[in-house]
């Protein structure tokens, strides 16, 4: 039998049947709107609350109260970045100063502007990397209490020897005060003491002590007036570095309340260990 003998098909296979052909796939055509939603939608879902590493550029408030800035990512170069915003609820309680050149670590969630079309992080709190936020909000701060010159020696008072009243601003309740009075009773029994209570931790205790600071100093006029809090930690000794406190101390504005010619000399003070308060 030959080649040409071999049938080139089994007449028992049935011969596959081919329907009508298949309808491509219906165009879904999305409005800018709609896409936009969509990938802010899948943004927010897939990343949910993230905390994002960078180097803080453009940064600005504007005068609404929001910061707006960008973090760029220093390991490619600032060739990745994302566009960030915290908005004024957020920033009242930074404990530092965000500014360019800064390497922060950032907490917020992935968001899209859909005006413009771009993705950004809508901060809710911000540290920074490396320098805890306290010691750097000091730093700061003394670096703007230097340019306003409160820290300029022509502005420093000499204290009186024999005072006859003496001003303090401080906690009722803290060892602070016990150690001022027994130190008061030893070196000055003569002097009259004034005492006007204030907190000294807390949110509050910025404004709390400047406004106790206003009225012992007008009745305290030429004697020297003490602002002072016991041990704590840094986050409670910020009160007596706060800005306010000591630009009200030499606010013109405010000496001119009192009689002519007063030194109003002031002093600051912080205790650091327990039981040491009897010098």
């Amino acid at each position: 039998m030959s080649l040409f003998d071999s049938p080139f098909e089994d007449d028992d296979i049935p011969l596959e049947e081919t329907g009508p052909p298949a309808r491509p796939p219906e165009r879904k055509v999305y409005s800018v709107g709609e896409l936009t939603s969509g990938i802010r939608g899948l943004l927010e879902t897939a990343f949910g609350e993230i905390w994002v590493e960078g180097e803080i550029s453009n940064c600005k408030v504007w005068n609404s109260g929001h910061m707006y800035f960008t973090l760029k990512d220093g390991a490619a170069q600032g060739i990745a970045q994302i566009k960030g915003v915290m908005f004024r609820t957020s920033l009242r309680y930074l404990r530092f100063k965000p500014a360019d050149g800064l390497h922060v670590v950032a907490r917020g969630q992935l968001s899209v502007y859909e005006p413009k079309g771009e993705y950004q992080l809508a901060c809710e709190h911000m540290e920074p990397k490396g320098l805890g936020a306290l010691q750097l909000s000091f730093e700061q701060l003394k670096t703007r209490l230097h340019a306003e010159g409160l820290f300029d020696r022509a502005r420093k008072r000499p204290l009186p020897a024999m005072p006859r009243r003496i001003g303090i601003v401080t906690s009722a309740d803290g060892a602070a005060l016990r150690d001022i009075l027994k130190v008061l009773r030893r070196r000055a029994p003569h002097a009259s003491v004034l005492i006007r209570p204030a907190r000294v931790q807390g949110d509050d205790a910025v404004a709390d002590v400047g406004r106790r600071h206003h009225r012992a100093r007008r009745r305290i006029n030429r004697g020297p007036l003490g602002v002072h809090r016991g041990e704590g930690g840094a986050c409670d000794r910020r009160v007596s570095r706060a800005r306010g406190v000591r630009r009200r101390a030499r606010d013109r504005r405010h000496h001119r309340r009192l009689r002519r010619g007063s030194a109003c000399p002031d002093a600051v003070g912080g205790g650091r260990d327990g039981g040491r308060g009897d010098r």
